[in-house]
């Protein structure tokens, strides 16, 4: 079985995933990308720190090969006056 790596970017920050996963092939890696955002993008959204603006969040995905594929998610939140 194939290891894909699952880099995280929040905004500029990149974190490299030094272990990997070994999954069944390139749809597996791409729901794992999925759930593993969609956790980000929640915990983002529970946090007790104020948002205002945009955060741009990533899972860059990578096989033995190189870049394999890029899941991303856009977290927007605009204050509305009354």
């Amino acid at each position: 079985m194939p290891r894909y790596y699952f880099d995280l970017r929040d905004d500029d920050e990149l974190a490299l995933d030094e272990e990997g996963l070994e999954l069944s092939g390139l749809r597996a890696a791409q729901v794992e990308a999925a759930k593993s955002l969609a956790d980000m993008a929640r915990d983002e959204a529970c946090s007790s720190a104020p948002v205002n603006g945009t955060r741009h969040m990533a899972i860059e995905v990578r096989d033995a090969g190189g870049p394999v594929m890029q899941v991303r998610f856009t977290f927007e939140v605009e204050t509305l006056k009354h």
